[in-house]
């Protein structure tokens, strides 16, 4: 928590790549294109997950992102027309999403790497100073991990910047919605999942980007 006030206490300035720039106008254009409410599915892997929320939701654009060329490129299946995979870094994309305004219905982040290392906690996506950006991106936010510690602090850190319901459950997927979840499930490992509804800025997070 000190890491986030200290975050919150300055604007996070670091310059935008090209490449980065590049993607997200694609991006947005397949978005605009479809007209669909927004899906976001950030750190999406080989884009099964992507696969998956699509086939759930057809009435929704479902949009993935991930750096890495090598997972996005692993063989599919044929992909749903209501979907896009995007390679981006999170961190970029993020932040032209909010700079643009983007109305995100749905934002998922499933099994980020923990970094269970103590030193690593500016790692978490709960202790990087692109945390505000994180929160503003969904009227639902959903992090799921099988360690219990990554979502409990993931769930202190945001309850400052939303106005939201916060709340930490295991649960039971009807359907697995990525490979990580099936194995950590068939091994026996608990299933943990925080979740902001009816999400909307704090005054903290009004205060941060009028800095």
């Amino acid at each position: 928590m000190e890491k986030l006030q200290r975050h919150l206490q300055s604007p996070f300035i670091r310059p935008f790549q090209d490449f980065n720039r590049h993607a997200f106008v694609a991006a947005e254009k397949a978005w605009q294109q479809h007209s669909g409410k927004l899906i976001l599915d950030t750190g999406c892997g080989t884009g099964v997950s992507t696969i998956n929320l699509a086939k759930q939701n057809p009435e929704h654009f479902v949009m993935g992102v991930d750096q890495s060329a090598d997972r996005l490129e692993r063989e599919k299946e044929q992909l749903p027309e209501n979907m896009l995979l995007v390679r981006a870094d999170l961190i970029d994309f993020w932040r032209l999403a909010v700079q643009a305004n983007w109305d995100v219905e749905q934002h998922y982040l499933l099994y980020p790497n923990p970094w269970p290392k103590k030193k690593h906690l500016p790692r978490r996506w709960h202790g990087h100073a692109v945390l505000p950006y994180i929160i503003s991106l969904g009227s639902t936010i959903e992090c799921r991990s099988n360690w219990p510690v990554y979502i409990e602090e993931f769930a202190q850190s945001v309850q400052s910047l939303t106005t939201g319901q916060v709340s930490i459950e295991t649960f039971q997927p009807e359907i697995f919605l990525t490979p990580f979840e099936k194995k950590y499930q068939q091994s026996g490992h608990d299933l943990w999942r925080c979740r902001i509804e009816n999400n909307q800025a704090s005054q903290n997070l009004i205060n941060y980007f009028n800095l």
